[in-house]
């Protein structure tokens, strides 16, 4: 080939060069001239042909903000929006009637020696602590928690939309940081309780004598009965779940997917829901159901009556080594 013919072959693969590169320029640039951001886009036929998961493509390396629509998604919207809002209100309100109708048949359990005018100390300072910072932090994290699931239904139309949403942020930073109260909370009491609510013989004797629901019958208990035993371990596997999950939920995608969020979240609700009705049974037990229970958390002792009646191992064992003895005569 010739130096002309080369020179010529260079000149049309320049303009070849240079005709698709004003294509290309042609289809980024409007009709004005101006940049077409929607040039290189994928279509939204494209997008639709998809379905049922659709994925975009974006510039950031998060992959998951690409995804447009899943089918797993749509699942996690009728659970949280249909399903959920049925179930915690069953639950709730269910326990709630469980609660009224054992207040209605058998009222409250009296001591039925009287009050001796004799007290023992129940729990310390320290513990009750513990009890009140896992219990007043709980009482915040339901209500802001169940703000999420029926607040547009019940609050939004008393207060409105403006109210309702000003309501809303201050109680996600209320749920938000009151979690980690909850979990020192529970360390605390899974710590300072754990020894005396491991199961014993003595609780199976609690269950065979009507666990103290029969008067005729006295139940056994050492410091902690078999039902309290059950409201223990049953509040310590469910704080460590909700705490897990609402962690995942505090810092979301940390080494997890959309699909892991969603569980999350439904782990979250569900479990929360439970334990709220657990402990409306405990708190009820502790205030109303009982006479004298109470006073156990509130000033830390009891009347030495309603020891003996209720956990009658433990007041023995406390009262030998106090050097003690007490007598079940009624005060004057």
């Amino acid at each position: 080939m010739t130096a002309f013919a080369r020179i010529r072959f260079a000149g049309f693969l320049l303009m070849l060069f240079g005709l698709t590169t004003a294509s290309v320029l042609a289809q980024k640039l409007g009709p004005d001239g101006a940049p077409n951001p929607t040039a290189s886009v994928t279509t939204q036929k494209t997008l639709l042909e998809q379905a049922p998961r659709i994925q975009g493509r974006i510039d950031i390396p998060d992959v998951k903000a690409g995804v447009l629509m899943q089918p797993a998604g749509r699942t996690w919207d009728y659970f949280h929006e249909v399903l959920l809002h049925w179930g915690a209100a069953l639950v709730i309100v269910g326990m709630l009637a469980v609660l009224a109708i054992a207040y209605l048949i058998m009222g409250r359990l009296r001591i039925e020696a009287g009050r001796s005018g004799q007290t023992i100390v129940r729990f310390k300072a320290f513990e009750r602590f513990a009890h009140w910072l896992t219990a007043v932090s709980f009482v915040l994290l339901g209500l802001t928690g169940l703000n999420v699931t029926f607040g547009k239904i019940l609050l939004r139309p008393l207060v409105g939309p403006d109210a309702f949403s000003d309501i809303s942020q201050i109680a996600k930073y209320v749920h938000n940081f009151t979690s980690f109260a909850f979990v020192a909370g529970l360390v605390l009491i899974t710590l300072l309780f754990f020894r005396d609510n491991l199961f014993k013989r003595i609780d199976i004797d609690w269950v065979k004598q009507g666990g103290g629901f029969i008067k005729s019958k006295h139940a056994p208990a050492g410091r902690f009965n078999l039902g309290e035993k059950m409201v223990y371990w049953l509040s310590v596997a469910a704080g460590i779940a909700v705490s897990a999950s609402g962690f995942v939920l505090l810092f979301p995608f940390y080494g997890t997917d959309i699909a892991d969020m969603q569980i999350a979240q439904v782990t979250h609700a569900v479990i929360a829901i439970l334990f709220i009705a657990l402990i409306l049974g405990h708190i009820y037990i502790g205030t109303l159901g009982m006479e004298g229970a109470f006073e156990a958390m509130g000033t830390g002792e009891v009347d030495i009556n309603w020891a003996r009646e209720h956990h009658d191992r433990w007041l023995a064992e406390k009262l030998e080594a106090e050097g003690r003895q007490a007598s079940a005569t009624p005060a004057e």
